[in-house]
């Protein structure tokens, strides 16, 4: 009989309560324990969502013996610290993009899971998708040739709000790491580590990015554009133009995925697929496969992807002047 896991949500914010939606849907997960600053809020959210137990700080929930994954889900600014916290009590940790806010912090987070010898991956929505496993069987069959150049975004208008943390840019605000990390993930993911980057940022008003353009540039002269911002409305897509004709990967935010192939000379072809539960559920099942096996990194989001793509956002910030204060 397969091992049932106990879950650990650490913040309870929006994107805990995706995550704990997807968790429902996954075989072998049993949602336990949930970890907040304001232990009210943690007993809500375990009310809300069937959470046996409930704490009112973060270490009470990475000491608690029964936990077996931990899911972190706070801004940005605070991943380093919960999770070398989560770590250090044997805790497997599934933290959310962005890992944290630089290279030297997320090197530090994978040596301290290593010392620990314990699992490490990030939550890293796109690999485990249907149309992004499409795309590559599409790509991997040959039948459009090389890509030669490539251009991915992700845009939408939230509501301004300064202390927001897409906004605040002592919590890594911009919409580089919130939204612009998924066109990096698909450069990387298509075309590989670029050998030259150069990006273009508009900031607003409390300093941090709301839009970003950037270059990345191949050793074989191709080329990807990426591009993010709370400016504009352009919703979420990828476009590979091939030697032999195009794919176009889009969704809407979270669902709605779509493909759409065309081949030189003859009729586009498309591709629709809707996962249950937003997809979630397969990054759940991903760790405990993992754990089964006792992995201490996920083969389909290894660390190393996740160091290549920390690295990226490092030289497209430094290109576009981006920096976040006492950090950087």
């Amino acid at each position: 009989m397969a091992k049932r896991y106990k879950w650990g949500i650490l913040a309870p914010g929006r994107m805990a309560v995706k995550f704990a939606n997807g968790l429902k849907a996954a075989e072998n997960a049993e949602l336990y324990a949930v970890g907040s600053r304001d232990e009210g809020r943690a007993k809500r959210f375990a009310e809300e969502h069937g959470f046996r137990k409930y704490y009112g700080t973060y270490e009470d929930l990475a000491r608690d013996p029964e936990v077996d994954v931990i899911y972190i889900a706070s801004p940005h600014s605070e991943h380093y610290e919960q999770t070398l916290l989560c770590l250090r009590n044997k805790k497997a940790v599934l933290c959310e993009k962005a890992f944290s806010l630089n290279g030297r912090e997320v090197n530090e987070m994978i040596e301290e899971a290593r010392r620990n010898d314990v699992f490490l991956m990030e939550a890293l929505w796109p690999p485990f998708q249907p149309f992004y496993k499409k795309a590559h069987e599409i790509l991997g069959s040959g039948i459009l040739g090389d890509i030669i150049n490539m251009h991915s975004w992700f845009s939408f208008i939230p509501p301004y709000d300064p202390v927001d943390r897409k906004f605040n840019i002592s919590l890594g605000g911009g919409s580089l790491l919130d939204i612009g990390i998924y066109p990096v993930i698909d450069a990387l993911t298509f075309l590989g580590i670029p050998d030259e980057v150069k990006a273009y940022a508009a900031f607003g008003q409390t300093g941090s990015e709301e839009s970003i353009n950037a270059i990345l540039k191949y050793p074989s002269g191709k080329l990807a554009s990426v591009y993010s911002s709370f400016r504009t409305n352009n919703g979420i897509g990828c476009d590979l133009f091939c030697e032999k004709g195009n794919l176009t990967v889009s969704r809407g935010r979270d669902m709605n995925q779509r493909l759409i192939l065309e081949l030189h000379g003859k009729e586009k072809e498309t591709f629709v697929f809707t996962p249950p539960a937003l997809g979630y559920h397969w990054e759940a099942e991903e760790v405990m496969n993992c754990l089964d096996k006792q992995l201490k990194e996920s083969p389909a989001v290894p660390l190393s992807f996740s160091a290549g793509l920390i690295k990226t956002l490092d030289r497209i910030r430094a290109s576009a002047g981006i920096v976040f204060p006492g950090r950087d």
